[in-house]
């Protein structure tokens, strides 16, 4: 009987064992989890401190208990000390009696996801040992988070990508006086390019969130908070300026959780291991093993409009490469289809969607691109009522290939995202794009669609 030990189980781990237990019920399935629960949604944290989940248990969509049902062995607590990739065994610690234990596996699964990115800054390690300085990744960090937003009075949110954002527009929405820090010059900077985030600015403004935008973070101190309690408070201070709030919100990304396999496989250099289409680690030789699988945050994607490995911890590559475990693990059956890297936030009353490289992305990583930007309203002004979209299209001016698109409107835009995504995917030109067939009808679109719209103004702008 064949025994696999799955190390990790968020999302890809979830799914790994789900689908793993689903090809083979008889093999014997070893889940080891830090945590006493799993398939947290950490999505819903910005959400849920603005009142806007209806009950936060259902931010899980598996448990223990599940995985256990469908002929799991569950080892929750569990903190695995160290693998021996080579001679397939490990070490775990019981991490509530203490008693340490040594498995035996055939075939491992390496799914430890990710760790919230902690820079070494002066005064940070106190400042998040007394809680003045909150991480957000779990469901540890959801708890308090919640919990100190309740009385907070102000906060400062440091990292203005997805995370950041979403929690200083809802610091904002519920009464908490927030500044919003990050290193580079504009909010969500590495998701959207100025055509987009402009507006975004614009609507922080509005709801009277501080930016301190292109101004790195030098140093944490212990201050006074709204209560006039010295140490109750932090202040963040930075190459511009001091900022002092109750709170403050760490965001600034994540790392790959890899640390278990370091000089034992190949990874890239912020220790994301790669994989193979069908989801197999490899040596740091490069000799793929039929034995060791990886997904999710701790693993590499092949990235469909640059073609090469990446890092990009999202829950949707998780998932996906997760379920691919099961179908890949006796033999390579089923080939990963790489990812375009949608996705799509809200902010106050703006959607905002997109895929693929940025303008911005594709000048940062050497690929020549052109962006071509329209906005146009998203049906037919003889409506009572519409709104405007923009977008913008990136695309090569050398293959014609389209590498991206963005989209922002008060309007749901979100499944425009998707639409471009899968042209990515099948390696569409923006002369296909421009021809695809996207219907008329007045209630939802304009005679042209706005994702037909652009291609078309690319293929004119070429």
């Amino acid at each position: 009987m064949t025994t696999v030990a799955i190390v990790g189980c968020t999302h890809a781990g979830t799914f790994a064992a789900t689908s793993i237990l689903k090809q083979h019920p008889d093999w014997t399935v070893h889940v080891f989890e830090r945590n006493d629960s799993l398939s947290f949604l950490s999505c819903g944290i910005a959400l849920w401190v603005g009142d806007h989940v209806s009950d936060p248990k259902r931010m899980f969509y598996s448990s223990p208990k599940a995985l256990a049902e469908a002929g799991a062995t569950m080892h929750m607590r569990h903190d695995v000390l160290d693998v021996d990739v080579a001679g397939k065994v490990l070490r775990a610690r019981d991490m509530n009696t203490g008693e340490v234990g040594e498995y035996r596996y055939d075939k491992l699964v390496i799914t430890t996801g990710s760790a919230p990115v902690v820079p070494p800054i002066d005064g940070l390690d106190e400042a998040l040992e007394s809680g003045r300085v909150l991480l957000c990744k779990n469901w540890d960090h959801a708890m308090a988070i919640k919990e100190r937003a309740g009385s907070a009075k102000s906060a400062v949110v440091i990292g203005a990508g997805y995370i950041g954002a979403e929690i200083a527009e809802q610091f904002s929405e519920i009464g908490v006086k927030t500044t919003l820090v990050d290193a580079l010059d504009r909010v969500l900077a590495n998701n959207f390019d100025a055509t987009i985030t402009d507006d975004v600015e614009q609507a922080f403004d509005e709801h009277g969130v501080t930016l301190a935008l292109g101004q790195k973070v030098t140093a944490f101190r212990p201050a006074a908070g709204s209560d006039g309690i010295e140490g109750s408070g932090v202040t963040v201070v930075t190459e511009k300026g001091e900022y002092t709030a109750d709170m403050a919100i760490l965001g600034a990304g994540f790392r790959p959780n890899t640390a278990l396999f370091a000089d034992q496989l190949r990874m890239l250099k912020n220790g994301a291991i790669v994989i193979d289409d069908y989801m197999r680690a490899s040596l740091p030789d490069n000799t793929v093993l039929d034995d060791v699988f990886a997904a999710g945050d701790s693993a590499t994607v092949r990235y469909n409009p640059t073609g090469a490995d990446d890092y990009i911890p999202l829950a949707t590559n998780a998932v996906r490469q997760g379920l691919l475990i099961g179908e890949n693990i006796v033999a390579a059956t089923k080939r990963y289809p790489g990812t375009q890297a949608t996705s799509a936030v809200q902010l106050y009353d703006l959607a905002m969607s997109a895929t693929g490289l940025t303008a911005g992305g594709a000048k940062r990583r050497g690929i020549a691109a052109k962006s071509t930007t329209i906005t146009q309203d998203y049906r037919p002004d003889f409506m009572l009522t519409t709104t405007p979209v923009t977008t913008t299209l990136v695309w090569s001016p050398v293959t014609r290939r389209i590498l991206g698109a963005q989209f922002l409107s008060k309007h749901d835009i979100s499944q425009a995202a998707n639409v471009v995504s899968v042209a990515i995917q099948a390696g569409f030109t923006i002369d296909q794009l421009a021809g695809a067939d996207l219907f008329f009808q007045p209630n939802f679109s304009q005679p042209i669609n706005f994702v037909g719209a652009v291609a078309i103004q690319a293929v004119a702008e070429s």
